[in-house]
């Protein structure tokens, strides 16, 4: 009821608490909608039950449709605790219990201790094992603070809340570009020297960005802590207004991601992932996957190594810090190019010179400006994105590097492996690539390590994952007699001829 309320106060105050008619009836309606919400909500506490059986969590909800849902507790994958600032001021606490995209149950207005105690018994049914390693892998630190603004949303993010006010502004009837202080700003703007109010526009966005990013990295990490718990469940906890818990079970994690986007690994920064099965949907992978917030890369490098919980035979902080990743061909690097050329540098170039034609000489001049300033930042760009990609294989997981604007460093389980993908045009034919994609029940699906030689697709997925193209293979003996011992393992088309 906070909106119409407040719209109502606001409505007194304008006009010095001389309320009409309508006004009053407005307030009617507010107080009888919550009235019926209330009681809708007191009903729906009233028939809600759940209980914990010997191999099932159930739910039963509902009045005039009872509804009756259970999970078993051997699927569930994880138990996640939310608090929004109200819930915490009765102190109330949200649990989600998951265990696929469309299979989770969730209990709200728990107590905090009763939802402590329900996570653990439900953790303890599900049959997780002992994992062993350093308890607490991370913990806040105040100094992260300065990769807050090391991001494209400090841009993005302003541009958005723009965006937002002035479509309220809109629908409700108010032309923002009528509004005298909007309408003189865009007047002065117009009417001074573009090259020096431009770069101010541009910084003056940018510290706002900023202050707004490093208040949503307080919000979202604030009292954060990353840790093995006695259930060998991997928990994050985190927030500052907003509380969060999130569980992943260790028989579910299938991975790690070392993710660095163009800012943050500029200044040195770097986030980790965990790739596990049951976080629900892309998006609420998304968003729950993230197990440390911008760090630096030292910090990232260990807390990527502590979910892969040790790697046989060394430091697994080596599997990102220092992988032994196999190079991709030179023509990877052209393709990288000549998409550049065709999209960022052709169609702006096009469009200046086209405008240039047919509305002022000067446009021309820009149109050659802008061809000389993004064509070399276009080649900076593909001879990175290049230099990203890489692939191997070392120990019990395949790794897989990608990306320029996020280079993402993936250490997988090979064990993880349910599916190979391999995909080509036409043109990534013609030069001699094909992109492998591991197909994974955890995570993102799939993982994908893009314009790969195509002689190196066949043999890094059978060595990945032994067994998966056996029936897609055939191996070619030396010498007389069809000895098999020793051979060459290729990829056969549908029809059983080699491609």
């Amino acid at each position: 009821m906070a909106a119409p309320l407040g719209s109502l106060g606001l409505t007194a105050l304008a006009t010095h608490g001389r309320l009409d008619a309508r006004a009053w009836i407005t307030l009617g309606c507010i107080a009888a909608s919550f009235a019926v919400v209330t009681t809708g909500g007191v009903l729906r506490w009233w028939r809600t039950r759940y209980r914990i059986t010997a191999d099932a969590f159930e739910l039963r909800t509902g009045l005039f449709t009872r509804r009756l849902r259970a999970i078993p507790l051997r699927r569930i994958r994880n138990v996640d605790l939310t608090a929004h600032p109200v819930q915490r001021l009765f102190g109330l606490t949200v649990l989600r219990a998951g265990t696929t995209a469309d299979g989770a149950l969730t209990l709200e207005a728990l107590t905090r201790p009763a939802a402590e105690r329900l996570r653990a018994e439900l953790l303890a049914r599900a049959g997780t094992t002992a994992t062993a390693g350093e308890p607490v892998l991370s913990t806040v630190d105040r100094r992260w603070l300065r990769y807050a603004p090391l991001t494209f949303w400090i841009f993005g993010g302003v541009f958005a809340v723009l965006g937002t006010v002035w479509r309220v502004l809109s629908d409700i009837g108010v032309e923002p570009w009528r509004i005298g202080v909007v309408r003189d700003a865009f007047e002065e703007f117009g009417n001074s020297a573009l090259w020096l109010t431009v770069p101010l526009a541009l910084l003056g966005i940018a510290a706002v960005g900023s202050l707004g990013a490093v208040a949503l990295y307080a919000e979202n990490w604030w009292r954060y802590r990353l840790e093995w718990t006695d259930a060998s469940t991997l928990r994050v906890r985190r927030g500052l207004l907003t509380t969060r818990s999130v569980s992943f079970e260790r028989s579910r994690l299938r991975g790690a991601v070392l993710r660095e986007p163009l800012l943050l690994r500029m200044g040195g920064g770097a986030t980790v992932r965990a790739v596990a099965g049951g976080l629900g949907s892309r998006e609420e992978n998304c968003k729950r996957s993230q197990v440390l917030p911008p760090a630096p890369r030292a910090e990232a490098l260990r807390v990527a190594a502590g979910v892969l919980a040790h790697e046989p035979g060394g430091d697994a902080r080596t599997l990102f810090d220092r992988p032994a990743l196999r190079p991709h061909p030179a023509a990877a690097r052209r393709r990288r190019i000549s998409r550049g050329i065709i999209w960022v540098v052709l169609p702006g170039t096009a469009a200046l010179a086209v405008l240039g034609a047919l509305l002022t000489p000067v446009l021309l001049y820009c149109a050659l400006g802008y061809a000389l300033l993004a064509t070399p930042v276009v080649l900076v760009l593909a001879g990175d994105a290049h230099r990203s990609l890489g692939h191997g294989v070392t120990g019990r997981h395949l790794l897989i590097r990608s990306g320029t604007f996020s280079r993402d460093t993936v250490a997988l389980e090979r064990d993880a492996v349910l599916a190979w993908s391999f995909t080509d045009n036409p043109l990534s034919r013609r030069a001699g690539l094909t992109t492998v994609t591991a197909a994974v029940a955890a995570g993102q699906d799939g993982y994908r390590a893009p314009d790969m030689a195509a002689g190196d697709a066949v043999p890094f997925a059978a060595a990945a994952a032994p067994g998966i193209l056996d029936d897609f293979l055939v191996t070619a003996g030396h010498g007389s007699g069809g000895r098999t011992g020793e051979g060459r393992a290729d990829a056969l088309s549908p029809s059983g001829r080699r491609p």
